[in-house]
C-alpha cells in the first residue's frame, strides 16, 4: 500500500513511514494513502481507530464534493485535476479527508496534481494546523484548476472569432469538446463551493479566523469559475448553432445551384428529346440547317432562363 505521513511541530515537518505515522505527540499528524482499496480501509480501521463511518467516506468508489461534520471533525471530499487522462464525464480526480484536531487523513485513487504542491507546503514549513492542510488543499486546487477554465474560454474566443465555411467541421469538433469540458467541470466546482462554504462556516477550534477566511476565498473563486463555465457552455451552445446556421446557408446555396441547372436543362431536355423521336413529320428534320437552328435555340433559352434568375438577384449571398 502506497502512501506517506508527516509530523509537524511548530511548521517543522517530518517525513515518517506509515507504520511510525501514529507515534509520539506531534502537534499535527498528516497522513495520506493514494489508494482506496481494501488495504486502505484496513489500515484506517485498525491502525488509525476511525468509525466504519469515517472509512467508508474516505475509501467510497465514487464521490462529489462535499463537506460534513461528523463527531468533532469534519468529512471533506474534493475535486482536483490530475495527472492521468481522465473520461469526459469524470473529468476531474477526488481528494477525501478527514480532519479532527491535531489529525488529518486524506485518501486518492487517481494521482492529484495540488498533491505535491501542498507536500511542498508542509515541507517548507506553511503548515502548522488541520486548518493550514485543508486550506491548502482548497487553494491549491482552485488555483491549479483556474487556468485550465481560462484556457477553455480562450478556445471559445478563438472559434468565435474563425467562424467560416471552410473550418466548419473542425471548428464543431473544438466547440462541441469545450462544451463538454465544462459541463464536465461544472459538474463538480459548483458542489465544490457548497463544501468550502459549508465547512468555513463549521463551528471548531480547529479552523482558525485565517483558515476561515481562506476558505472563503477559495470558494469565492470557485463561485467565479462555476460562472465562467455556465457562461461557457452557453456561449459554445449559441456558437454551435451559428455553425449550423451557416452549413445550412451551405446547402441552401449549393441546393439553389442545382435547381438553377435543373430548371437551365429542363427546356433544352424536352426540346432535344423532342427531336430524338425517329417519326417523321418533325419540322426542319429533311433540312439541313435544322441542327444550327436547335442548337442556338437551346443557347438562347438558357441565356434567357439564366438572365431571369440573374434579375431576380438568385445569384446574391
Amino acid at each position: 500500500m502506497s502512501g506517506f505521513a508527516y509530523h509537524i511541530n511548530d511548521g517543522r515537518a517530518e517525513r515518517v513511514d506509515l507504520n511510525q505515522a501514529l507515534t509520539g505527540q506531534p502537534q499535527l499528524v498528516w497522513v495520506h494513502l493514494t489508494t482506496t482499496d481494501e488495504r486502505a480501509q484496513t489500515w484506517f480501521r485498525d491502525r488509525a481507530n476511525l468509525s466504519d463511518y469515517v472509512v467508508d467516506a474516505l475509501t467510497a468508489f465514487e464521490t462529489r464534493p462535499r463537506c460534513e461534520a461528523f463527531d468533532k471533525g469534519a468529512l471533506l471530499n474534493m475535486r482536483g485535476r490530475s495527472d492521468m487522462e481522465l473520461s469526459a464525464s469524470d473529468p476531474l480526480a477526488s481528494i477525501r479527508i478527514w480532519a479532527v484536531k491535531g489529525h488529518v487523513f486524506s485518501a486518492t485513487r487517481r494521482p492529484l496534481v495540488a498533491l505535491s504542491t501542498v507536500e511542498k507546503e508542509v515541507q517548507d514549513g506553511e503548515i502548522r494546523d488541520p486548518g493550514d492542510l485543508i486550506t491548502a488543499f482548497a487553494s491549491a486546487i482552485t488555483a491549479d484548476l483556474d487556468p485550465v477554465v481560462a484556457d477553455l474560454g480562450d478556445e471559445l474566443d478563438a472559434c468565435e472569432e474563425q467562424l467560416d465555411l471552410s473550418r466548419i467541421f473542425d471548428l464543431r469538433r473544438t466547440v462541441t469538446r469545450v462544451r463538454a469540458e465544462a459541463i464536465g467541470f461544472k459538474r463538480f466546482i459548483n458542489p465544490q463551493r457548497s463544501a468550502l462554504e459549508t465547512l468555513a462556516a463549521l463551528p471548531g477550534d480547529w479552523l482558525g479566523p485565517d483558515d476561515r477566511q481562506h476558505l472563503s476565498a477559495a470558494a469565492d473563486r470557485a463561485a467565479r469559475m462555476a460562472e465562467e463555465l455556465e457562461a461557457i457552455r452557453e456561449r459554445a451552445a449559441l456558437t454551435h448553432e451559428q455553425l449550423t446556421d451557416l452549413r445550412a446557408e451551405q446547402l441552401d446555396t449549393r441546393s439553389l445551384i442545382i435547381s438553377v441547372a435543373a430548371m437551365v436543362f429542363l427546356p433544352l431536355t424536352f426540346i432535344t428529346g423532342l427531336y430524338g423521336m425517329n417519326v417523321k413529320g418533325l419540322p426542319g428534320a429533311e433540312s439541313p440547317w435544322a441542327f444550327d437552328v436547335i442548337t442556338l435555340s437551346c443557347v438562347l433559352i438558357s441565356v434567357v432562363i439564366i438572365g431571369y434568375f440573374a434579375t431576380r438577384h438568385w445569384f446574391q449571398r
